[in-house]
């Protein structure tokens, strides 16, 4: 199935990481990092090694502290080889390899990789996205950490960060990964504007988005679902390709080549996941 969701939910709060494990969400994004207070630290650790110790119902990520600081040695000793972990969340990352250390100290047993996932959260990750998107194989995406980068860049309105926005998103797909989620909306309460910040997403290129709440997850996911415009579109497409090899035209005279019709089966392989 392709996510649309990703949940945060704070290490230390079992109560919340349960409630967002039943929420709906595509991925539980269990939080070690941001959403914990210092002293909570050793507390939120356990708690989540304890949880993954055994299978969980919906793939479940962690992000650990970030990876030039004292703490996120000792998460990934908790973690990493636990059967309940889909795949790592790694914050603040600024340079490919930070990516190759991780992935060389997760390697699995049986050869195989934890899939990790990069945050990119300063003005140097930006400029870097490329090079630590194609770092490692077991680099599954890369995504924009919004809060601190617009501190990083002292912005005050949210149109300033379309460009980075652009360039992570091209990063990404210029290494072979899956389009990035969005950030994400930190006002809780406001689905109108969450969902106008989506569809403003959607046509940037992003694929679904992070949330901090459970009532943030039908807007997103409606929001990134094809239209049925789209999804007339698509058919018409696909119809049209199956009938002549080659580039083409559509009655309404809109020209259609091999790149339409990839988009077209992308476009119903999401409504199908709806």
């Amino acid at each position: 199935m392709i996510p649309l969701t990703w949940l945060y939910a704070p290490g230390d709060r079992p109560r919340t990481v349960a409630r967002a494990l039943a929420s709906g969400a595509d991925i539980v994004l269990i939080d070690l990092e941001d959403a914990v207070a210092p002293d909570r630290k050793e507390y939120a650790r356990a708690a989540t090694a304890e949880l993954l110790s055994e299978p969980q119902p919906v793939p479940v990520h962690v992000r650990i502290n970030a990876l030039d600081g004292p703490l996120a040695a000792a998460d990934l000793r908790a973690v990493a080889a636990l059967p309940g972990l889909s795949g790592l969340r790694l914050p603040k990352v600024t340079a490919p390899e930070q990516i190759i250390r991780v992935a060389e100290r997760t390697a699995l047993a049986d050869g195989g990789a934890l899939p990790l996932y990069a945050l990119l959260e300063t003005a140097l990750a930006v400029e870097h996205a490329h090079a630590i998107a194609s770092a490692h194989p077991a680099l599954h995406g890369i995504a924009l950490g919004e809060a601190d980068l617009r501190a990083d860049l002292g912005l005050r309105d949210d149109p300033g960060l379309d460009w980075s926005r652009s360039r992570v998103i091209v990063a990404a797909r210029a290494a072979g990964l899956p389009p990035p989620p969005q950030s994400v909306h930190p006002h809780v309460r406001d689905l109108e504007g969450l969902a106008a910040s989506c569809a403003h997403g959607r046509a940037l290129g992003f694929r679904g988005r992070a949330a901090i709440h459970p009532r943030q997850l039908p807007v997103i996911e409606r929001a990134y679902l094809p239209t049925e415009e789209e999804l007339h579109e698509a058919g018409t497409v696909i119809r049209a390709a199956a009938t002549e090899a080659g580039a083409q035209a559509l009655p309404d005279g809109r020209f259609i080549d091999a790149a339409a019709v990839a988009e077209a089966h992308r476009t119903l392989a999401l409504a199908r996941r709806g």
